[in-house]
């Protein structure tokens, strides 16, 4: 096996660093700190309680089946319990990499010794088939999730080999690959077929990252590549289970994004996360094979999301009916969905686009997606939990302990724990910055020479970034450093003198080429206005409204301070609102306030009326989103009316 630090490249597009070779202090230190010390245990500890481990134990008998199925159903929520217990060992991974827990990895240990018993002889491996229904595997791509057990599985492995340097997990998926590799392809006796709901398809470019074998890239290349194919293959394989292709619960292929072949796709429709995972492992492979036909469709698919389908915060798929997107411009708040694990996808689609070339746009989406639409999904201790995202709420919605669809938790915190790799890229030429925070990074480029990368900065509360540059001797490379979009007055020095960022700026990244030298300094600064943003006009839902954003955090109004009926707040546009830096508020945060009219009835007042409602004014403090519902029950707004 590779050394986990360093393990071969398979092209020289930006690629992120191995997670133990970034440490994140500051605002996501705290993040992943939480997760560390409490949140690897709970999502443990509820596997458990669930009754999974059951489930993947052969030396058990088969555990009674505990979720039900729904009427007219074919998916049991039980059937993907191999990708929460996946996504579970990934956090764990993050977590060890942070700070030793002896315990939480002895027991991650003997999961993988379950697993290892489990594996059938041929390679298989799923816990639901194989101890449920081992006559129907393999029957049911579309809708009963193998494939994606095995994408979450293989990150889990992956992930806890690069932590810990124990591989055997990671032995044991790539076994299963293999069988996976057999079964499914263009050749004589193959299936032709691929994941009902994706995710397989990253996975195995980490493994084949990690490896350096690229016959993991080819089969995740396959399974691209053959979506959406005709025959359809969905439809073929309805078929052959003695079922009409077109009678399943969602009626419709662009659920899943089978539609059409994905070069094709030029619309984000469907189930959100499966969409956003589809698009990560699509960008993946372009910057793995320098496909510019997958870079264009990818090109496209962003221009339509971003122009039509996605909140203010990041968060995306205005249904839950379908978990996914409806129509362009339609973007409700009071009954949003916005799943957690959407969001934590865009920001995985972000960052590979990322890894095909610095972009600005693409890291701004990344940093709005991780600030705001994911990072809300997990309480500010790491022990509660949004699945859906409201951007508006009466004092009805509320974080919960657990769910029995469970995916949220565990996606998020592998997030949140491995975010280091989100800040950087690294590339034969250059390395990239595309996160900023309080961290340290040992990078290496081309030749693997390392370099020390340290910032020294309070963001996101403010945008003053210092970056020391050590590389172990002097060393001629471009470092490239995202400007955000939202920061109309950047400035940028060197070892105290000032550089010319417009000129060094190309598609949102300041591009320094030089001989750097231990020691160098870069100091960038980021002012942090308040903004008021406004939506576009086709977006019913706020229309007349309009919403707070300093920085990279998007901000919200909560009853806890600004009292009942929040709809009845009016900003005026001349209104100031001012930043201040409260400790004790929410851990501590940067705060909004503003005076504001609120709008109120006389004591029996008619409900209609030819008079308007009388005005007062009121302070009011908004809160960054993510901290919401952290404090006492109440209502909370993002859109707020335009006086």
């Amino acid at each position: 096996m590779p050394d986990p630090s360093t393990a071969p490249a398979l092209s020289p597009f930006y690629r992120p660093p191995a997670l133990p070779r970034v440490y994140v202090g500051g605002f996501w230190g705290e993040r992943a700190d939480a997760v560390a010390a409490r949140t690897a245990d709970i999502l443990y500890e509820r596997c458990v309680a669930a009754g999974m481990l059951e489930q993947i134990n052969p030396d058990l008998p088969v555990p009674p089946l505990r979720i039900p199925f729904a009427p007219g159903r074919t998916l049991n929520m039980q059937m993907f319990w191999d990708s929460d217990i996946g996504k579970m060992i990934e956090t764990a991974a993050y977590s060890l990499s942070r700070r030793p827990n002896p315990g939480l990895e002895e027991k991650i240990d003997a999961i993988v010794e379950l697993y290892a018993r489990l594996q059938a002889p041929d390679g298989y491996l799923n816990s639901w088939y194989q101890r449920r229904e081992p006559e129907k595997r393999w029957t049911n791509l579309r809708d009963c999730h193998e494939l994606y057990s095995a994408g979450h599985l293989l990150e889990g492995a992956v992930a806890y080999y690069e932590a810990t340097g124990k591989h055997r997990l990671m032995d044991i998926m790539a076994r299963y690959m293999d069988h996976i590799a057999a079964r499914f392809g263009r050749g004589a006796g193959q299936d032709r077929g691929y994941p009902g709901h994706q995710e397989l398809e990253l996975a195995l470019v980490r493994l084949a990252r990690a490896t350096g074998k690229s016959r993991y890239l080819e089969l995740a290349r396959y399974f691209i590549d053959e979506r959406g194919q005709a025959p359809h293959f969905f439809e073929e394989e309805a078929r052959r289970r003695g079922e009409k292709p077109g009678d399943f619960h969602f009626r419709t292929q662009e659920y899943n994004q089978s539609h059409r072949p994905v070069r094709e796709q030029v619309k984000v429709v469907g189930h959100a996360v499966r969409a956003m995972y589809m698009y990560s492992a699509m960008a993946d492979i372009a910057a793995e094979t320098g496909d510019d036909s997958l870079t264009a469709a990818l090109e496209a698919l962003w221009q339509d999301l971003t122009a039509t389908r996605l909140y203010v915060t990041g968060g995306m798929g205005a249904s839950a009916a379908n978990e996914g997107f409806t129509a362009d411009y339609d973007l409700p708040n009071d009954t949003s969905y916005a799943e957690t694990c959407a969001s934590v996808g865009f920001a995985f689609w972000m960052q590979r686009m990322l890894g095909i070339a610095p972009d600005g746009r693409y890291g701004d989406a990344l940093e709005l997606a991780a600030y705001n639409g994911a990072l809300a999904g997990m309480s500010l201790d790491g022990t509660q939990f949004f699945y859906e995202n409201r951007l508006e709420s009466v004092g009805d919605h509320r974080r919960w302990r657990w769910h029995e669809c469970p995916c949220c938790p565990p996606n998020l915190a592998r997030f949140v724990t491995a975010i280091g790799r989100y800040c950087y890229g690294e590339g034969e030429g250059g390395l990239a910055v595309h996160l900023y925070g309080e961290s340290t990074a040992r990078l290496l480029i081309g030749g693997g020479r390392q370099v020390t990368l340290t910032q020294q900065t309070r963001y996101p509360w403010d945008g003053r970034v210092t970056l020391t540059v050590a590389p172990e001797s002097p060393c001629h490379f471009t470092l490239s450093l995202r400007i955000p979009g939202w920061c109309r007055k950047a400035s940028l020095s060197l070892n105290g003198a000032s550089l010319d960022l417009a000129s060094l700026t190309r598609r949102g990244y300041a591009h320094i080429e030089r001989e750097w030298l231990p020691g160098d300094v870069l100091q960038l600064d980021l002012p942090m206005p308040v903004e008021r943003l406004h939506a576009h006009p086709a977006v019913r839902q706020d229309a007349g409204l309009v919403a707070l954003k300093r920085g990279p955090l998007v901000y919200c109004v909560e009853e806890v301070d600004a009292g009942a009926g929040l709809h009845r707040l009016v900003l005026a546009p001349d209104a100031p609102v001012n930043a201040r830096f409260e400790a004790d508020l929410l851990g501590g945060v940067v705060s909004l306030e503003a005076v504001l009219a609120v709008e109120e009835a006389a004591s029996g007042a008619p409900l209609y009326s030819t008079e308007a409602p009388a005005r007062r004014e009121v302070n009011v403090q908004a809160i960054p989103y993510f901290a919401w519902d952290n404090r006492a029950a109440g209502g909370m707004r993002v859109w707020l009316r335009r006086g």
